[in-house]
Formats: structure tokens, C-alpha cells, sequence
């Protein structure tokens, strides 16, 4: 039988598309200049990981070409914010005396049946890529890499039980992602390292019960994150891939622990860890509770390895939700902690480990974001719905906002300071929201609503030059 000009149309596209699979498969691979790869610590583990695995490959950002990003006006600022229970990602401009409204959209996910859970949300120093994680997993999550503006897909890596918030170092080349672990086992879960080139997980440091909140120094040398069930502050030594220093945070119990105690064994109070210390400690610690979109998660069930490590009955906890590196003077010297639980954020000094300054706040403290200038800290307030603006040079609450819808999450501010952009998760089929408030004239002056359950968001300042 004679072939219809579809059918020759149809074998010439298979040939070309044939043809040009061959020809990417036999074409030489592009590799990396000779030495370390990026600005890495000679001898560090990171280094000796890589060279293990043979990295010495460009990654698919310089392979493919990338479709133009979106103009950029001088006054356009931009944000990108993860909606968990829509599986999207939105990226949002706000022009000062114009609002604010959607650019994109962009659909994240695997499981046609089920909700992925896209979490947290960052962007990388030089502004080229952003992360999400995607938190449910089956069981394990994933992080994924996109190219900023254009929203492409560049690459993706596993990672542990429901990651959750992210930092990158300074550098753009170690993305460290707390593993919440919010529907598994409560066992001391893990961060997870990952080299952003290859999108490849080189570590995971066991940390403490539900970790959250990551976020690395201005050195770029150590990461700090918060145990929701272990009521600690833990920091890792960036260079070393591993836990240098663990605090206590619960109320009336703050103090070092030593690096290998049981989640809530605390040595003494205001004793110094000195990143190493690992000195014989006392019985002591926390069982705290966690908050997720609204969700109490109390300690039923609690296995009895864990329940030896708690405090006396009726203690009080923290129950950390987040760390923020402090900025500008503070920076490398104070991090800042939400004690979801007991209505402050405490101002941690990690030079001599203690506690220098405690701001009292609504309820539920959430997300905390301090301006790159280090004056202000704003807090977002879960059971309010609102967020409290501090002044961090006066050491006082001069603001506390409104938001425009119920179970206040994320907080992130413009370079510049003056505009702070907040998510809210809203309740049940009501749409999420993006409030901009102005931090000079302390009021809200832009409100759009995005996907269900918007909650993690990162600044983007726009394309490189």
C-alpha cells in the first residue's frame, strides 16, 4: 500500500528527532575546569564527596538554552511563593503605587492522584535559580531547581522525610534543607546537603525531632536550624558536614548541650559549647509541639528514648518554628529564634551561647525575616493573624499589622528594607494571600490572592545582568 504524505511526514520527524538524540548521546561531555570545584574549603568534606562521585560535569543550566525572563523596571519588586495545596508556585510583582499582581504560575508535582505539598522556597544569591521542596513524598521528598524568570525546570534531587525550609551558602553552591519529618515516626530526623550544580545530595546530618528553619551565616561557614520536638537551636559546621553546637531553648531551661546527647539533654545552663565542647552533660531538656497549617502535633506516642530526655512535667516549651541570621552589625554574631509556644523570639548570641535579648510577641510566633540593614525583625504571627514588626535597634515591638487572611506563614523583605511581603494560608477552600506591608509607614498597601495554602516565599530581585 502506497504511504499517505502523513505517514512519510510522520517517519521524516522520527528520523530528525532520531538524528539529533544520536547526536547529543555521541557528543563529547563539556567538563569543568581542572581543581576544586567552586570556592570550596581545601580538605573539606564537601570537596572529598564530590571527587568520590566523579563530579567534574557542568550541570544542565549550561547545556540548554533559556528563554528570555521577564522585563525588569526599576521600581518592579518580585517575590516567588510555593502554595502546598495547589502544587504551584507563584511569582508575584509589586510596583509601589500600582498593587500587586500574578505574573505566572508554574505547576510543580508528580502524583496525579495526590497533593505533592510544594513547602519552602528560596532563590539563589546571584538570583539565576530558585528552589522548592516538595514536602510530601512517598515517603521521601525532592528538591527542585528552576531557572528564574523563564521558570524552567533545571534539575531535581531526593532528599529525606518531608523537606521542608531551605539556605544556601553565600556562594549559590550548597542548598541545606531541614527534613520536618511531619507524618513519620518521631525520631530524630536529619538537613540534607546539596551540591546546586549537579543537584546532587551529598549529606545528611541527623539533627534532632522535627527539624525547621534553615538558614546560613553571612561566612557562609555554619547553618542553624530549630528542633520543633527537641526544643533546640543546632548549628553545622559547613566545612566539616556536621553538628557543631546544639542549645536549649526551652523557657527556664536554656543552655548548651553536648553534640551527642539525646534530643532535650542539657548540660548547664549558659555553659558555652565552644563548637567541639563534648563534655559530660546532666539529664535535662524538652519535649515541645509542633505547629504545621494549623495542625497540633503534642508528643502521644512519644517513644520512651525520647521521653526520658523531657523536662519535669508542666515545663513549658518553646517550641521553635524558626532561626533567622542576624544582618549588617549583627550578622555572624546573634541568630534569632520564634518560640511558637511561648510567644517571644529570642536573640541567641553564638560566639559566647546565650541568650542576650528575648522580644515578647503575639501568639504563635511562625517566620521571622530580618532586614539586610539589621534594624527590624518582623515576625509573623500564626494564631493572630498578623505580623509584628521590632525594632531591633530600640529592643521593642513598634508595629503590629493586620493580615488579610487567617494562619499567617512566611515573611521575606526587599533589599532595601522598606517593604515586607507576607503569605497567609487562609482556611480550607479559601484562597491564599500575599500581603505587602510598607515598613516606613507601617501599614498593608497591597493584598492578591494566589493558590491554597500559600506559604513559603523568597524575594527575587530579578534576572543577572
Amino acid at each position: 500500500m502506497k504511504p499517505s504524505r502523513f505517514d512519510v511526514l510522520t517517519w521524516g520527524t522520527r528520523a530528525l528527532l532520531a538524528l539529533g538524540l544520536a547526536a547529543a548521546l555521541l557528543a563529547p561531555a563539556r567538563r569543568a575546569p581542572a581543581g576544586p570545584v567552586g570556592p570550596l574549603h581545601e580538605g573539606s568534606v564537601l570537596e572529598a564527596r564530590l571527587l568520590a562521585n566523579g563530579v567534574g560535569f557542568l550541570g544542565p543550566a549550561d547545556l540548554f538554552a533559556v528563554p528570555s525572563p521577564p522585563p525588569v523596571a526599576a521600581d518592579t519588586h518580585r517575590v516567588y511563593v510555593a502554595n502546598e495545596s495547589s502544587d504551584m508556585v507563584s511569582r508575584v510583582a509589586f510596583v509601589p503605587d500600582r498593587g500587586a499582581w500574578v505574573e505566572g504560575e508554574i505547576p510543580v508535582g508528580v502524583m496525579p492522584g495526590d497533593i505533592d505539598g510544594a513547602h519552602g522556597i528560596t532563590v539563589s544569591p546571584d538570583g539565576r535559580h530558585w528552589y522548592v521542596t516538595i514536602a510530601h513524598g512517598t515517603p521521601y521528598g525532592s528538591v527542585w531547581q528552576f531557572h528564574a524568570g523563564p521558570d524552567t525546570l533545571v534539575g531535581r534531587s531526593d532528599l529525606g522525610r518531608f523537606p521542608a525550609t531551605m539556605g544556601v551558602t553565600p556562594d549559590g553552591r550548597m542548598l541545606l534543607t531541614a527534613n520536618f519529618n511531619l507524618h513519620g515516626d518521631m525520631v530524630p530526623s536529619s538537613v540534607s546537603v546539596v551540591f546546586t550544580p549537579q543537584m546532587m545530595e551529598v549529606a545528611k546530618v541527623e539533627t534532632c525531632l522535627m527539624p525547621h528553619g534553615s538558614r546560613v551565616d553571612a561566612s557562609g561557614s555554619h547553618q542553624y536550624s530549630v528542633c520543633m520536638h527537641s526544643d533546640q537551636l543546632v548549628e553545622l559546621d559547613l566545612a566539616a558536614l556536621a553538628v557543631s553546637a546544639r542549645y536549649l531553648v526551652t523557657p527556664g531551661h536554656e543552655g548548651s548541650l553536648g553534640l551527642e546527647d539525646e534530643p532535650g539533654a542539657v548540660k548547664h545552663p549558659g555553659a558555652a559549647p565552644s563548637r567541639g565542647d563534648e563534655a559530660p552533660s546532666q539529664p535535662g531538656g524538652a519535649m515541645g509541639s509542633a505547629e504545621h497549617a494549623g495542625v497540633s502535633m503534642d508528643g502521644a506516642g512519644t517513644p520512651a528514648s525520647v521521653s526520658a530526655a523531657m523536662p519535669p512535667a508542666g515545663a513549658q516549651p518553646c517550641s521553635p518554628t524558626w532561626v533567622e541570621s542576624g544582618q549588617a552589625a549583627y550578622a555572624d554574631r546573634v541568630v534569632y529564634v520564634a518560640c511558637n509556644k511561648n510567644a517571644e523570639v529570642l536573640e541567641v548570641d553564638v560566639r559566647d551561647w546565650e541568650i542576650s535579648r528575648r522580644f515578647a510577641t503575639g501568639r504563635a510566633p511562625y517566620n521571622l525575616e530580618a532586614t539586610t540593614d539589621g534594624r527590624l525583625l518582623v515576625a509573623t504571627l500564626k494564631g493572630e493573624q498578623a505580623v509584628a514588626v521590632i525594632d531591633l535597634e530600640r529592643g521593642e515591638e513598634i508595629a503590629r499589622l493586620s493580615t488579610s487572611q487567617p494562619v499567617t506563614h512566611g515573611v521575606v523583605a526587599s533589599p532595601d528594607g522598606r517593604y515586607a511581603f507576607v503569605t497567609n494560608e487562609a482556611v480550607g477552600a479559601v484562597p491564599g494571600t500575599l500581603d505587602v506591608f510598607d515598613l516606613v509607614a507601617l501599614e498593608r498597601v497591597a493584598t492578591v490572592d494566589l493558590g491554597f495554602q500559600s506559604g513559603g516565599i523568597d524575594y527575587w530581585g530579578g534576572p543577572p545582568p
